[in-house]
């Protein structure tokens, strides 16, 4: 859950009580929450939503060149600042262009909050150009398979209730997007203000007799387990993971999802569970006696459990701790289930571990839990077995590993770097190959997996993040999708780093194809003629770098690329013949999908 950034802040006393039109207010309302950009695209069911933010000085609009970029963008913005990311679109195709990128956020547990336009109420039903209502195509319904709320405005004197109960529902308990539909006639109403105190505060709980039990079998496992999931991203709970973990000398692994939320250099650190993870967490975990689990913000969905392997349930105990109850116990029976924040339960299991460990050790110092010091020269001990390198030679000298191309780009790349991934093979070798110790440094929308969502969020990233530099990973089948979003970032001089994967191939399904026990043949191609991504970019405004094996990705080079301060694409020709590290995806595919 994500840290609500909501703020009440002082009304001036020209507008206090002062009649506007409820397009105004809900401007101010965006205001109030913190919001500083608006991602969209314009469209005459909007414009007085449009007339409203051209008084505004405190938000920025973005205009972007599809709405599901803009989404993305505001999802990309939500997931790297915290706070609340705002879209919107006209009615009718604008706004079901959105679904994509709200069903991400919906996936991911992202607050966005979409605003999307209505024709007026007057000529419902009467065939109007883009209705949308509930007498044509009810769009307000359609979102709510997506979104934890979606509503139409109703009234204008119920405006104000109906924003602030959608900004306070996509932060609260498990954050995600919500949808409000604004007719054109409403947005013109006078209203006045509600200036009563209207307190929305989430409910931080937890059970605390169950944390004394949960701290009581973290102390006396022999060979305990952490594993961090997303939920640990989402309320920003890395500290207190590290606190945890070296209290207890316990070794963590993460989801791919929460990548580097616990140093993957850390002495502790196993590295990513699941599809195309660690060899060191996997048999480290999978293939040794793990007595406790302690599950942090984790589902325990596919591509962590590597389908759901039955080998990952301890031989005693699994503590399993989500803000969300349905999914404690969903896909492993657990021996304890603690339903709260991941950051706040940690904090408190911390605490009780110092309490039980003076009840079984009175006359010892409180927090000296070395008890297992042999653990970190097993991991140690792993890390060098796996160390050898997995990178082959490029059958073309010239053509770049990509393996390789994800170890150069880190390598050359500032300490503070922001790194998004497509979904795709350039996934799978960013989570094999980038070492990540800064947490809140790595993101990929693994949830709904869609691609193109890091060729547009990384720009909402970069508005959020403004002093680190942000870098996407994308397949060339994804900047395919979403390219043009390059030009959204040269419109606004945002700039964002491409690195595109160039391998004329939708390299996942080429490669997946023919990793099944029976090959996939190609009825519906994979492949396609090799594009030019420096041109494409240069047309777009932006720079355009071609890279191959002969010229390398550099230090030099991204420090000349940060400091010009352009949105950059990079153009790498990569060996499309290197096997990515999807193996244990594609068994699980065959086990579970298969007739």
């Amino acid at each position: 859950m994500y840290q609500n950034t909501n703020k009440v802040m002082e009304i001036s006393l020209h507008k206090k009580n002062s009649p506007m039109n409820t397009a105004e207010l809900i401007i101010e309302l965006i205001e109030e929450a913190g919001v500083e950009y608006i991602f969209g695209i314009p469209g005459g069911a909007i414009e007085d939503l449009n007339t409203a933010l051209h008084q505004s000085d405190k938000i920025m609009p973005v205009i972007t060149k599809h709405e599901e970029g803009a989404a993305f963008m505001a999802d990309g913005y939500a997931r790297v600042s915290g706070r609340l990311g705002i879209c919107c679109a006209t009615a009718g195709p604008g706004a079901s262009n959105l679904i994509t990128g709200l069903a991400s956020s919906q996936a991911d547990s992202i607050p966005v909050c979409a605003f999307t336009g209505q024709v007026a109420t007057s000529v419902f039903g009467k065939g109007a150009v883009q209705e949308s209502g509930s007498e044509g195509i009810n769009i307000t319904s359609v979102f709510s398979n997506f979104t934890k709320y979606s509503g139409m405005l109703i009234n204008e004197k119920r405006a104000q209730y109906m924003v602030q109960k959608a900004f306070h529902l996509a932060m609260a308990g498990r954050s995600g997007p919500v949808h409000l539909s604004l007719p054109a006639d409403l947005m013109k109403k006078t209203v006045i203000r509600d200036e009563r105190p209207n307190h929305q505060t989430p409910a931080y709980f937890f059970d605390s007799d169950e944390v004394n039990t949960a701290a009581e079998i973290l102390v006396r496992a022999k060979r305990p387990i952490i594993i961090a999931g997303w939920g640990v991203v989402l309320s920003r709970g890395a500290d207190e993971l590290r606190k945890l973990a070296e209290q207890l000398n316990i070794p963590v692994a993460t989801s791919p999802k929460a990548k580097g939320i616990f140093p993957e250099s850390h002495p502790l650190s196993l590295g990513v569970l699941g599809f195309a993870g660690s060899p060191v967490a996997e048999e480290f975990i999978i293939k040794q006696d793990v007595d406790v689990l302690l599950a942090v913000g984790t589902s325990f969905n596919e591509m962590m459990t590597d389908g759901w392997n039955e080998r990952l349930h301890p031989s005693s105990h699994l503590i399993q701790i989500d803000v969300d109850v349905e999914e404690i116990g969903k896909n492993y029976p657990v021996t304890l289930g603690l339903c709260g924040d991941a950051n706040i339960v940690m904090q408190e299991i911390g605490s009780a571990v110092n309490r039980v460990f003076t009840t079984l050790n009175p006359y010892d110092d409180a927090g000296d839990y070395t008890r297992n010091p042999s653990r970190c020269q097993e991991i140690k001990d792993l890390k060098t077995k796996y160390k050898v390198s997995s990178i082959s030679e490029a059958t073309d000298p010239d053509l770049y590993n990509p393996g390789k191309l994800v170890i150069d780009l880190q390598q050359s790349c500032p300490a503070d770097t922001i790194f998004f991934a497509d979904i795709g093979n350039s996934m799978a070798w960013a989570i094999r190959h980038l070492e990540i110790d800064r947490p809140y440094s790595f993101f990929l929308a693994l949830g709904f997996a869609s691609m193109g969502y890091a060729v547009a969020a990384p720009v909402g990233a970069k508005l959020a993040a403004p002093d680190r530099p942000v870098v996407a990973m994308v397949g060339d089948g994804s900047f395919l999708m979403n390219g043009f979003e390059v030009a959204t970032a040269v419109n606004y001089k945002i700039p964002v780093i491409w690195v595109v994967f160039n391998n004329a191939m939708l390299g996942t399904v080429y490669h997946g194809r023919k990793l099944f026990k029976e090959p996939v043949p190609e009825g519906l191609p994979s492949c396609f003629e090799r594009v030019d991504y420096v041109k494409i970019a240069e047309g777009l405004g932006a720079r355009g770098i071609r890279l191959d094996a002969s010229t390398p990705i550099s230090r030099d080079l991204i420090k000349e690329i940060i400091e010009t301060g352009r949105p950059t694409v990079i153009d790498v020709l990569i060996d499309e013949t290197a096997v990515p590290p999807i193996h244990n995806r594609i068994r699980t595919v065959d086990k579970h999908f298969q007739p």
